[in-house]
């Protein structure tokens, strides 16, 4: 790789600026000061600093959220704030890009990366990835919603679900429950739900795959995944 190119991606500067910082002997490699824009090395092998710090650099960045509700799940938006706008300038200059949609107004696990392999095994209908929320319900839940789920239910434009697991947590004018999904229509939990007399008033989403949602981040917080993390969903086949 290119050492402007490398600088540049990191969000150091344009290639111009970097071209800059090369002439003005700002950049070194394996402790020798390069000024050829076109140099090339090797990230995972070359140590390269810059005013005598050293440059991490790494191809991919994978990141779980807690979204808050208020921003949407989009990497760019002419009148809304999305996901991306409140990352770190550190973490979006690796363009990472949410995997999969979180309503506006739902809460919850959300992972971006820029590794769109990785990203097209978790969202292909093929793969079924399940998906678990939590979700507060106006309405006694019932067994016989448990029962219709475990068989799908008819959304309000006909579309027949695959089958849900639905636990009931608290049962009553407003119920607790988890809801297991391994498909991603369209606000499908809320429909789910609409579909059987009742409505969601808070959704959060809880897992997706073998990934967690890391209870101690706050909303709006977010953190890199673990390597055991990202070995989980790279190895991840559905049972």
């Amino acid at each position: 790789m290119r050492i402007d190119k490398m600088l540049a991606n990191l969000g150091y500067g344009s290639r111009k600026e970097v071209k800059m910082l090369l002439k003005n002997k700002a950049v070194k490699v394996n402790d020798v000061i390069i000024k050829d824009a076109k140099h090339q090395v090797d990230p995972e092998k070359d140590e390269v600093s810059l005013n005598n710090e050293i440059v991490e650099y790494k191809e991919f960045i994978y990141l779980m959220m807690n979204k808050p509700p208020g921003i949407i799940s989009a990497t760019e938006d002419t009148r809304e704030e999305t996901v991306v706008d409140i990352l770190q300038i550190e973490d979006s200059v690796y363009n990472p890009f949410p995997v999969g949609r979180l309503d506006k107004d739902t809460e919850g696990l959300l992972l971006l990366t820029n590794d769109g392999k990785l990203a097209h095994r978790l969202l292909s209908p093929k793969k079924h990835v399940p998906k678990t929320y939590f979700a507060v319900i106006r309405g006694e839940v019932g067994e016989e919603d448990v029962e219709a789920f475990k068989k799908g239910v008819v959304l309000d434009d006909g579309y027949l679900t695959k089958p849900g697991h639905l636990v009931i947590l608290k049962a009553g004018e407003t119920s607790d429950i988890e809801l297991t999904i391994s498909e991603g229509k369209f606000h499908q939990v809320k429909r789910m739900f609409e579909s059987v007399g009742k409505k969601v008033v808070y959704l959060k989403r809880i897992s997706m795959g073998p990934l967690e949602l890391d209870e101690t981040l706050e909303l709006g917080e977010y953190r890199e995944l673990t390597e055991e993390e990202i070995e989980l969903l790279r190895n991840y086949e559905v049972k």
